[in-house]
């Protein structure tokens, strides 16, 4: 019997976060307004085993990569995927980039009463897809290309999540 290469998956999950935001768009439902949740993140890795028998090592995501480039060229030294996630997601408020208040809230995060983040688009599916791009990035670089992200969820609740999936 032939035997093919074997691709294993395995999982991590983040969680912890308390964050704040809002979808400036959502017109004619409760989620225009300021909510928050504790988000959690689930992610999917697959590739080879490494020496130690693993997809991936759990404790890495806590560990700094040096000379880590970014997608604009610049190196981010001491690089963490666990601390990139707090920074993110961790007692923060996400607002879209051009959100109509931006200026508002720019303003409480230079008074220290919020810690703002802005991204391009705000709710779990785009944070699923944020997460997936930063976690891919970085296993791929510390894993040498041998393991990939395949599959990340964003939970706001334990009753609801959006999952992204690159194909």
């Amino acid at each position: 019997m032939a035997h093919g290469i074997s691709i294993y998956q395995s999982t991590k999950v983040f969680d912890g976060f308390s964050a704040c935001f809002r979808q400036d768009k959502a017109e004619h439902t409760h989620c225009k307004y300021l909510h928050g949740y504790a988000l959690k993140f689930k992610i999917w890795f697959e590739g080879a085993l490494d020496e130690n028998n693993w997809v991936v090592d759990f404790g890495s995501f806590k560990r700094e990569i040096q000379h880590l480039k970014n997608d604009t060229g610049v190196f981010l030294n001491g690089y963490c995927l666990k601390d990139w996630m707090s920074y993110m997601f961790d007692h923060t408020t996400i607002l879209s980039k051009d959100d109509p208040h931006i200026e508002k809230f720019r303003d409480l995060d230079k008074h220290n009463i919020i810690q703002l983040r802005e991204v391009d688009k705000v709710g779990c599916e785009r944070f699923a897809d944020l997460v997936f791009h930063h976690a891919d990035y970085y296993t791929r670089h510390s894993t040498k290309n041998r393991v990939k992200v395949v599959k990340v969820e964003c939970f706001e609740n334990e009753k609801n999540s959006a999952i992204c999936i690159q194909k």
